[in-house]
């Protein structure tokens, strides 16, 4: 009985800790892979290079908006951003394939606007597709590069979700 009454206690205690930080969850799935399966190769560098279909779920009532940010921690100079996008309509659910969600885009970190997909030197990387809810739009500029967009973000994400696929590329 103590073990039950102890685990309970911590699954409490790490919602509160969760929501508290900003964590409220929020779902973002694609129909075109799964959490932490293989990115299809038409959505990176050795395909087509187009975005993969997204779904937004649980966006909370009172977002003011959301904001898009796809990454990947595994490339050898630290974090690189493919795609940034923020002040999209909180009422989104759905971004199609190759679509560009209505809001304002930022500049990844292949120097452009809009969707970079996969493209890494070695080996197999981890690409994170983050959804924010905010509780108020984002006053930046068309361009904003990443470390400006986390910045105005701080204080305002009142939940997140998350989408982890994998790509390697074939030799």
């Amino acid at each position: 009985m103590p073990k039950v009454i102890v685990a309970g206690a911590l699954a409490i205690a790490l919602a509160i800790v969760s929501f508290a930080s900003g964590g409220a969850k929020m779902k973002i799935t694609s129909s075109a892979f799964q959490e932490g399966g293989n990115i299809p190769s038409k959505f990176t560098c050795d395909g087509g290079d187009t975005s993969p279909p997204l779904q937004i779920a649980e966006v909370p009532s009172g977002a003011k908006s959301l904001a898009l940010v796809v990454d990947d921690p595994d490339a050898p100079s630290g974090l690189f951003t493919h795609w940034i996008v923020w002040n999209i309509s909180p009422q989104t659910d759905t971004i199609a394939e190759g679509a560009t969600p209505k809001g304002v885009h930022g500049t990844n970190d292949f120097g452009k606007s809009g969707y970079g997909g996969p493209c890494p030197p070695s080996g197999t990387h981890r690409y994170y597709f983050k959804i924010f809810a905010l509780d108020r739009e984002l006053d930046l500029p068309p361009g904003t590069k990443r470390s400006q967009l986390d910045a105005a973000m701080k204080g305002h994400v009142v939940a997140q979700g998350e989408l982890m696929g994998r790509y390697s590329r074939r030799k």
